[in-house]
């Protein structure tokens, strides 16, 4: 899954104002190797201001028009606002992302159900006080890691299909990087193989993540190698799909990983 910031002020530096520049990255990660994009307008860097829906559907909506009919893979809108996933949807998505798992807006289900589309549910722990002014603690708020996120998803999974989204169109995400600490989020790609027992496609999103930084002491655009080691390791736990910035290396990560790990 390649990433499309549609917006001014993403943590990784990648974010695109420009609706052309967008479109034209998104070409090139199809070149690259990318099976799905997932387009956001709303940046989801710790202690960042929500934009407004009218504002984030300004921001999507033109890119997914664009898209839509110029790209041969799937596009996926990552939002928790319904509306917004609304607007993207009738613009040609065929998936959502929701990195609040429904918490914030459960009529995204409901959207779901209605277009018979596949939906990501993330683990967000941001809500139990993890951060402090955007600024990552090394605080525990919770004593077993993947009693909470496991717990948080199995909620969000069963909420989805109370509301009529069947199970096989589920993906979970743990959350890696939203409300856990840096060591936790080592923890949490380490014991990934724990999330099988859901019986859902496990995504992870580690690229170019804090947790990196504070391993390497690199900037955000220089955690490469790292992003490379948290995929494969994460693979090799269990994950089915990855959201990446730097698409044609972690394809190639990806491919031998799975030829480690899953060719029989």
């Amino acid at each position: 899954m390649g990433i499309i910031n549609v917006s001014p002020d993403s943590f990784s530096g990648d974010g695109i104002t420009n609706p052309e520049v967008a479109v034209a990255q998104a070409h090139y990660f199809v070149s690259q190797g990318a099976d799905i994009l997932d387009i956001g307008g709303e940046s989801t860097r710790p202690g960042s201001v929500p934009v407004s829906i009218d504002e984030e559907i300004r921001r999507v909506v033109p890119v997914i028009e664009r898209l839509a009919s110029e790209i041969p893979v799937p596009l996926s809108i990552d939002t928790y606002k319904s509306e917004v996933a609304q607007r993207a949807l009738e613009a040609g998505a065929t998936m959502i992302n929701d990195q609040w798992g429904l918490k914030k807006d459960s009529h995204l289900a409901e959207l779901a159900a209605e277009r018979g589309i596949p939906i990501i549910l993330m683990s967000n722990q941001r809500d139990k006080g993890g951060y402090d002014a955007g600024i990552q603690r090394d605080i525990a708020y919770y004593d077993d890691l993947m009693i909470e996120v496991t717990s948080s998803l199995k909620n969000s999974l069963e909420l989805a299909m109370k509301l009529g989204v069947p199970r096989e169109s589920i993906i979970v995400d743990p959350g890696i990087g939203f409300g856990k600490t840096w060591r936790q989020e080592l923890e949490l790609i380490r014991r990934l193989d724990e999330l099988q027992g859901l019986g859902r496609p496990i995504l992870i999103g580690p690229s170019r993540k804090s947790f990196i930084g504070m391993v390497l002491d690199l900037p955000a655009d220089e955690r490469l190698e790292g992003t490379a080691a948290a995929i494969a390791i994460g693979i090799a736990e269990g994950a089915d799909m990855v959201r990446v910035h730097d698409v044609q290396q972690m394809v190639r990560v990806c491919r031998v990983s799975d030829a480690i790990v899953r060719w029989s």
